[in-house]
């Protein structure tokens, strides 16, 4: 499936509407434990989400200080309208992110290559309250290897 992990780069300006649950934990001890816990508790949970986009594309923003992070996992939706009990929603304005596709064997190396291509092209990643890094999982059934993409928030 060396076709999933391109790591190919790209800049793209998207808005994102999204539902989903939290986990923050200790950082980075308790990864990827918990980004898992809270991908296997939400899987369980996302039919409860109405109107998404696509119910196969797990979004993945986190909030991370290097002592602790906070990582979600949510559906995009078109309108935040009913939030279902013990979720939350999350509204990022229009930002332009570097892209990454990989794998989810191949995410950390999918991490080096971006920063990478961050720095060469002159970019820099964009801290703001407004924006968060992004990892998107294309799930599929029955399968050892799903395409994810990075996306980082860059100036």
């Amino acid at each position: 499936m060396s076709q999933i992990a391109t790591f190919e780069c790209e800049v793209i300006t998207r808005e994102y509407n999204l539902i989903g649950q939290s986990i923050t934990a200790n950082f980075p001890n308790s990864f990827p434990d918990a980004a898992i816990k809270i991908h296997t508790e939400f899987g369980s949970r996302k039919a409860e989400i109405k109107g998404a986009e696509n119910y196969e594309i797990i979004f993945s923003p986190y909030m991370c200080n290097n002592i602790v992070a906070t990582y979600f996992a949510c559906l995009e939706v078109s309108d935040i309208g009913h939030i279902p009990d013990g979720m939350l929603s999350i509204n990022f304005p229009k930002t332009e992110y570097a892209k990454i596709s990989c794998s989810n064997k191949t995410i950390g190396d999918g991490y080096s290559k971006i920063f990478e291509w961050i720095n060469l092209k002159g970019y820099k990643q964009k801290n703001s309250s407004s924006s968060s890094a992004i990892e998107v999982f294309y799930y599929e059934d029955n399968v050892d290897e799903e395409k994810v993409e990075i996306l980082i928030p860059i100036e």
